[in-house]
This record gives C-alpha cells, structure tokens and sequence, in this order.
C-alpha cells in the first residue's frame, strides 16, 4: 500500500507542475466535470440504438450515475447461455489496480452509453452499488448455476430500477 501512496503522491505532484505550466502559459484546463455532465444528458439507452459494441470498446469504460459519480468501470461482459447476447456487464469497483476490487453484475439493459462511447451511465447510488450481488472476479457462475445467479442479480437490480427492461433472458 506504501508503495502505491507514493506513486499517487508523484502523480499528484506532476499534475500540479503541468497544471502551473499550463496557467502560467495562458491555456486553460478542460473543464472535465462539464464535458462528463454533457455526455452524461446526451446518454442513450443502450438497448436503443441499432448499434453494434465491441468488447474492447466497453472494457475498462468507466460507469457514472447521472450525479456524474463514478461508480467503477467495465471489467467483463457476461454473455446469457440461452440466447448467446450479452446478459450483464460487470462493474469493478473500489479497489486499487484490481487489489480487494468487488465485482458486481448489472442487467446489459440497465445501461445508457455517452455518444462516443467513452462513459457508461447507470442510474443507481453508490450505496445500491456496495449492497448488490457480487461475483467472483474470474466467473460469473459456476457451471450450470448461470440461472441461478441471474435470477438473484435480476431481482436485486428490478427492485432498485423498474421497468428498465433489465430482464436478462432476453438478452
């Protein structure tokens, strides 16, 4: 943990000479938490759209709430058995470069997506998130209790978020 501390500590302090260079040249930062709140109200309903997500597009994309509160980001796509369509995208959270990060699964259709596909928007609390199923970090399921973890998922998340069209058998 020490070791990370000092790296976050170095970082930090080569932020704050960038930010000082920039100012003291005339420019301006990026207002971030502007552009998140756009993307954020621009967001989409990913069932929506007729378009097509690669793996690659969605892992490691961070999640938001529409406060713009980030709650993880992307670790794995959970494909359903029966109808071979992504069933639940897996949120990482709380950890540090993957150490003690909780794993929770989230209904696919549950999500909104920014327009250029660089933020997930998730409507739920911080607090919903620390209180949902988890799953372990290399598998969604034993083999064979796929039925049972989604139904445990699915009503968790169905009672925070109704009428979302978050049933996962329908991929």
């Amino acid at each position: 943990q020490q070791e990370c501390e000092s790296i976050l500590t170095t970082t930090r302090d080569i932020y704050k000479v960038y930010v000082a260079d920039i100012h003291s040249a005339g420019g301006r930062t990026a207002d971030v938490a502007g552009w998140q709140r756009q993307q954020i109200a621009a967001a989409q309903p990913v069932t929506s759209k007729n378009t097509s997500f690669r793996s690659d597009e969605l892992l490691g994309t961070a999640v938001h709430n529409p406060q713009n509160e980030a709650l993880g980001s992307i670790e794995d796509l959970v494909m359903s058995p029966q109808t071979g369509k992504i069933a639940y995208l897996v949120i990482g959270r709380d950890g540090i470069f993957g150490i003690d990060e909780k794993y929770v699964p989230v209904p696919w259709g549950d999500f909104k997506i920014t327009p250029n596909v660089n933020m997930l928007v998730l409507d739920t609390t911080k607090a919903a998130m620390a209180a949902a199923p988890q799953v372990n970090s290399d598998q969604f399921s034993r083999t064979g209790h796929f039925d049972q973890q989604s139904q445990k998922v699915d009503a968790y998340w169905n009672t925070l978020l109704p009428g979302k069209g978050n049933d996962s058998s329908k991929g």
